[in-house]
């Protein structure tokens, strides 16, 4: 595991718990901490439950965002909520940018975890990664006000969306979450405005360990998170 703690970022409330729960719990297990960025709640686009039941757009945030720091807690992570908007997220704006920047600036990740590159079923996702691009871009540069230090280079990394095969992801790292997977079980149980997602994580879980153990992982490993590097690893020796 790279050095420092993680940062997730997550274009709605619930998308860190299903794609990089497992590595926020074992980033929090050893010490390390994980943070949570949620560039909205995802009150249009990911809330039916609510709506159908009646509930009113300040209602389904409210919601939505209990649910969210439900799960943090559960993993061991601490949570911002941006509450940008979703179903459009909206493209960069300054505030919003500058949010994101000041908060890697502040936690000094020593990795960033972010959304696919493309997604044909939701547009939110592919735009929320370019803002965290942008912004560790920005946190990087020494002339960008801010009352925090630019940060160095941490790795970032593209957790799996929910159709892969659609999105162009193509996993490089396999990671084992074994250990923490009742944790990540638990927090996903916290998003009961989702809850015909439980299964579908629990199975993909599964099928990522055995896809781990495949490709020369401990025979021990039963359940797995993909993820994808966007840039080149650098290291002394080839693993």
């Amino acid at each position: 595991m790279p050095e420092g703690p993680v940062l997730i970022v997550s274009a709605h409330a619930a998308d860190f718990v299903w794609r990089a729960g497992g590595y926020a719990a074992l980033a929090a297990r050893r010490g390390a901490g994980a943070h949570v960025v949620c560039l909205s709640y995802g009150e249009r686009g990911e809330s039916a439950a609510l709506w159908k039941s009646g509930a009113t757009p300040e209602q389904v945030k409210a919601a939505r965002r209990a649910e969210a720091e439900a799960a943090a807690k559960v993993l061991g992570a601490e949570i911002t909520f941006l509450d940008a908007g979703d179903y459009p997220l909206p493209r960069a704006s300054e505030e919003l940018m500058d949010a994101l920047v000041q908060r890697i600036r502040t936690v000094r990740p020593g990795a960033i975890l972010v959304h696919s590159a493309a997604d044909p079923y939701n547009a939110d996702h592919p735009r929320a990664a370019e803002l965290a691009l942008e912004a560790r871009i920005l946190a990087q540069a020494e002339g960008y006000p801010s009352e925090h230090p630019v940060i160095g280079a941490p790795p970032v990394f593209r957790f799996e969306p929910h159709q892969p095969e659609m999105c162009g992801f193509r996993p490089d790292v396999l990671v084992d979450i074994t250990a923490v997977f009742d944790v990540k079980r638990r927090a996903m149980e916290c998003m009961n405005a989702q809850e015909h997602l439980w299964d579908y994580y629990t199975d993909l879980a599964r099928r990522r360990g055995v896809q781990a153990v495949r490709n020369g992982g401990d025979r021990a490993v039963r359940y797995a998170e993909a993820y994808q590097r966007v840039y080149p690893q650098v290291a002394g020796v080839l693993a």
